[in-house]
């Protein structure tokens, strides 16, 4: 039987492997040889035998690409995993919050009103972390910091961010902007840049660090909140802060790509199945699968087709039997 430290290597590997891969992949081919010598090429003088062409392709498109989709596949599943575990529900995803209904309202504004793309990823990350906000108000003048109100409020900002949204596209130009607006909405990496890889990894890497290291009162709040309490656990102040760094890694997503589904519902659920339930060893497997998972989904939506298929798409397609597999795994074998 594999151990932690061995899945965690082999996931590590095949999501580099995959990740170099990935790099060859598309309308223009590149062979393995000539990926590694672009890709030595900036510390070996005598390795620049590929043309400017195909420097550009790696070094300008796709790299930044690949290394996006990777940041992006890993903060959801990590979120998943976190939000699962505070949340003691095996079905709730990193939506649940209603920060991405939020974003994505955000997001849509933006294009409406013709804002540029840093205006738009701005728009999309403030109206994320605005929901946040506006949860934790909610929750404070009703005096109830259970977990159960905390969702409903989420839900109801969700279903009213949701409207919001439609508004716009309802009133977008049926020419240009809605068009725009269905296809940001539905998750892509078209516009990929080393500019927008920056602008989420950063806030990804450091919220995504923070939560592995509170992986431990993680599994505690995972109890019964007055059993974390009586092992000296501040439940709502822990909670709140976990749930705001969720929240920076939601919104900076929305931002950067859109909206994209069922990566921190199924992944995590993967993860366990290899590692337990455990977060400090769950955590950074979801991460590392996430991001591999998400290379694979972003490779099939520029290969699927000439005319790239929305990120969106290809993760419910791919979600939706995935988890009817993994629940067959987990409840029909068990009885």
């Amino acid at each position: 039987m594999f151990t932690y430290r061995s899945v965690y290597i082999i996931t590590i590997v095949l999501t580099i492997l995959l990740a170099i891969a990935s790099l060859g992949m598309g309308h223009f081919a590149l062979s393995p040889t000539k990926i590694m010598m672009i890709l030595v090429s900036p510390f070996y003088d005598h390795a620049h035998n590929a043309s400017v062409l195909e420097q550009q392709v790696i070094w300008n498109i796709r790299l930044p690409r690949i290394l996006l989709a990777f940041f992006v596949g890993g903060g959801l599943a990590l979120v998943g995993a976190v939000l699962q575990g505070i949340f003691y529900n095996p079905l709730v995803d990193p939506h649940i919050i209603g920060v991405t209904s939020g974003a994505a309202f955000g997001g849509t504004l933006a294009i409406l009103l013709g804002i540029s793309t840093v205006g738009l990823m701005s728009s999309a990350f403030l109206f994320g972390m605005l929901v946040l906000v506006l949860i934790f108000v909610i929750t404070q003048s009703l005096k109830q910091h259970n977990m159960l109100i905390l969702v409903l409020i989420g839900v109801i900002l969700s279903g009213f961010f949701s409207a919001l949204v439609s508004l716009m596209q309802y009133l977008a130009d049926t020419e240009e902007k809605l068009p725009n607006i269905i296809f940001w909405l539905l998750g892509s990496f078209a516009t990929a840049s080393w500019h927008k890889l920056l602008l989420l990894a950063i806030p990804v890497s450091a919220a995504s660090i923070l939560l592995i290291a509170l992986s431990w009162r993680i599994n505690i709040l995972s109890l019964a909140d007055h059993e974390a309490s009586s092992l000296g656990i501040s439940v709502f102040g822990t909670r709140t802060f976990i749930l705001i760094l969720c929240s920076i890694i939601i919104a900076a997503q929305v931002a950067v790509s859109g909206s994209i589904g069922w990566i921190g519902l199924i992944i995590p659920h993967v993860a366990r199945l290899l590692v337990g339930a455990n977060h400090q060893t769950l955590l950074p497997l979801s991460f590392w699968l996430g991001g591999g998972y998400m290379i694979l989904v972003d490779d099939i939506a520029r290969l699927i087709s000439h005319a790239e298929v929305p990120l969106g798409i290809i993760t419910a397609l791919l979600g939706a039997p995935c988890f009817v597999l993994l629940l067959y795994k987990q409840f029909v074998r068990k009885t």
